[in-house]
């Protein structure tokens, strides 16, 4: 798939609701292609007292529940259809699910792709591989 492909896929997840009190779900949807070729998404939750998932987390959660590990490439939509670069504790977790993720495409704005080695430098756990 490519990445305007994966891009309308997240887009078309894109559904605002209001939760409980203070809470929205669905205004960040996510899209993600494992190696495998199998594209699984997700969105955010926003609860009040900081509680929630980011939309790649949700992605990444349906990913691994289903057996895979390894993320081809990822791109987060915003609710007005802008792509949103991945939050520090997304890159984190990207890398944290499978080695091999520091070499995921990630889809930045005006669908440029990036390694996401290239936005998460000098890894804290390097001295552990």
């Amino acid at each position: 798939m490519n990445k305007q492909e994966l891009y309308q896929v997240a887009n078309n997840y894109i559904s605002h609701k209001k939760l409980k009190q203070f809470g929205i779900a669905g205004h960040v949807s996510c899209a993600l292609e494992t190696i495998n070729g199998n594209v699984f998404t997700g969105i955010c939750i926003d609860l009040p007292c900081s509680i929630g998932l980011c939309a790649e987390q949700s992605a990444i959660a349906e990913m691994v529940k289903n057996n895979e590990t390894v993320i081809e490439k990822i791109v987060a939509v915003y609710e007005d259809g802008s792509i949103l670069p991945p939050c520090g504790r997304c890159r984190e977790f990207i890398s944290q699910i499978d080695d091999q993720n520091m070499e995921t495409k990630i889809i930045l704005p005006e669908l440029r792709e990036v390694l996401l080695q290239d936005l998460l430098p000098e890894g804290w756990d390097n001295k552990w591989k």
